[in-house]
């Protein structure tokens, strides 16, 4: 099954624990503080793997966890690294950020690798608190804790020419006669349902052919395949527009190419401006060549008109010869132009104090770090937080705003006095 968008849940994985430990020896009573610290939680990783085709791998599974970090253990041990999660996706595919719309990555180029999410860093264990005042803290930090998030993948074809045209104007034949490629043939009135990609090596100078799901009127504001097929022609570099000159279904070949030309238009205009041949294709019907002359005289210099039949074979190697001749004169495929998203651990440092009557609550992410490092059940933890607070100013903060003795302190859900 072809698929080319996908919606998915990532989560990096959480930091570990440092624990809380102390020496234990025969013989010796109250060792010292030897709590290990936690480890970091495991990454969710992108990276472009030219094998895959197609995001069908995110359409059953659509949640994505990376390994939690260990916890620390005594002796200053380690906890041990969490695995990160390492998807593959086809090259072309285009990571967004689901709740913004902003692009995070490109996977253009083969083997290309985007850190989407970082894992939690590891807390520290008791060991780590340690100090000249404090010989046997009892307490230690718990790992950081990461937040999932839901990313949009699209797959936008990478080729040097789209075969563009109505269904059933003979866009794979032209393919198949012009590639190695084996797409699905046959004379129905419905679309390809996903794009077919070829390599044509004209004369040791290979370019990339990509058959595009047949458009309909109306396709730009969603009739159809709809924007599902005009995303894959958005990197091509000129575009093969496929008209039937047969008229034995009783299609117009110049209405037609107005019809595609203005769907072109109407979805991106950047769309319209590349560089187009036209061809004419099943010029061995009957009273194709009066057709061909005026189909002609309507395009004029617009646009070169090369006739073909694709089940004999005619005209194939002149338009090769074109399609070739157009493509050297122009720049190659590069990646999407855009400014870089990144999801951004938050401010540690950042707090606000909310004024409620005779309570004052503190929140923001300074709090947040502050549930991870203290043990509200020990004195040191607690001596540990008053001093974050003062050296913070925000005991200062808290006098200025009226705070006395009386009032109640509210920091993560805890109630406090106010102690100088």
């Amino acid at each position: 099954m072809f698929v080319d968008r996908a919606l998915i849940t990532i989560k990096a994985g959480d930091g570990g624990n440092g624990i809380t430990s102390f020496i234990h020896y025969k013989g010796i009573v109250g060792g010292g503080p030897d709590g290990g610290d936690g480890a970091k939680g495991g990454d969710v990783i992108f990276v472009a793997d030219k094998s895959k085709t197609s995001l069908a791998d995110y359409y059953y599974k659509t949640k994505y966890v990376a390994e939690n970090g260990g916890n620390g253990g005594p002796k200053e041990c380690f906890g041990k690294s969490g695995k990160d999660v390492v998807l593959g996706v086809p090259l072309g595919t285009v990571i967004k950020d689901r709740e913004t719309g902003n692009i995070i990555a490109d996977m253009f180029y083969e083997g290309q690798k985007v850190t989407v999410l970082v894992g939690g860093e590891g807390g520290k264990g008791n060991a780590r608190f340690k100090n000249a005042r404090r010989h046997a803290p009892h307490f230690s930090q718990t790992g950081e804790k990461t937040e999932s998030k839901q990313v949009i993948l699209e797959l936008k074809t990478i080729a040097d020419v789209g075969l563009v045209g109505f269904p059933n104007v003979g866009k794979s034949t032209i393919l198949s006669k012009l590639t190695r490629a084996r797409p699905k043939i046959a004379n129905y009135h419905f679309t390809t349902l996903s794009p077919n990609l070829g390599i044509c090596d004209y004369y040791d100078n290979p370019f990339v052919i990509a058959d595009i799901p047949g458009l309909i009127e109306g396709a730009s504001d969603g009739a159809g395949l709809g924007i599902d097929f005009l995303r894959h022609i958005e990197r091509t570099r000129m575009l093969v527009h496929v008209v039937d000159i047969s008229g034995v279904e009783g299609r117009d070949a110049y209405e037609d190419y107005l019809k595609i030309n203005a769907e072109l238009k109407n979805y991106s205009k950047e769309l319209s401006k590349l560089k187009q041949i036209v061809v004419a294709n099943k010029i061995d019907s009957f009273d194709s060549e009066d057709r061909l002359k005026e189909f002609k005289q309507k395009i004029g210099r617009k646009h070169k008109v090369v006739p073909v039949s694709a089940i004999t074979g005619e005209g194939l190697d002149t338009l090769k010869a074109e399609i070739y001749k157009a493509i050297e004169k122009l720049p190659p495929v590069k990646p999407l132009e855009f400014e870089e998203f990144k999801y951004e651990k938050p401010d540690k440092l950042y707090y606000e104090i909310l004024k409620e009557g005779e309570t004052f609550v503190i929140v923001g992410t300074l709090v947040e770090v502050l549930k991870r490092n203290v043990v509200m059940t020990d004195m040191h933890s607690l001596a540990y937080m008053h001093k974050v607070l003062r050296d913070r100013g925000i005991i200062k903060e808290l006098r200025e705003m009226g705070a006395t003795e009386k009032s109640t302190i509210v920091i993560g859900g805890e109630e406090f006095e106010l102690l100088d």
